[in-house]
């Protein structure tokens, strides 16, 4: 694992949390991406070499809803930056950790990812992520 590409933040009201964090972060809100697959909106601010992600489900059923309504608002998950998603779960996987997925899916800011189920992390969601290359 390269380095921690972000910290995930559950919201309820992507609109206003932007806001609060534009003023908290004293930066502007880069970018804002609807992934339709998680039925999630998110919100991406970069501080140094650090991000920070919003994330305000689309759906009731989704997985950011059930996270607000058991443990309200706050930090989701943090992920970290690999060269190799598939060598990557596949250690982890050799490792003992359960993955919430058998293969990378499609995130925000074009990554693909995949979570390390947080029983096994302490309680921390870990999401793992690499950039899509483009040919």
């Amino acid at each position: 694992m390269n380095k921690i590409e972000h910290i995930g933040i559950a919201v309820k009201d992507l609109n206003s949390s932007i806001d609060i964090y534009q003023k908290l972060l004293n930066t502007d809100c880069y970018k804002t991406e609807l992934v339709a697959s998680e039925f999630v909106n998110t919100a991406f601010f970069k501080t140094g070499e650090n991000k920070v992600e919003l994330l305000e489900a689309t759906n009731p059923e989704s997985a950011i809803a059930k996270f607000i309504e058991k443990k309200g608002e706050g930090i989701h998950h943090i992920a970290f930056l690999v060269d190799d998603i598939l060598a990557e779960m596949e250690r982890l996987h050799n490792e003992g950790f359960v993955l919430l997925s058998e293969s990378p899916k499609k995130g925000a800011d074009n990554k693909m990812v995949c979570f390390v189920h947080p029983k096994d992390t302490n309680g921390v969601l870990i999401e793992i992520c690499q950039e899509i290359k483009w040919i």
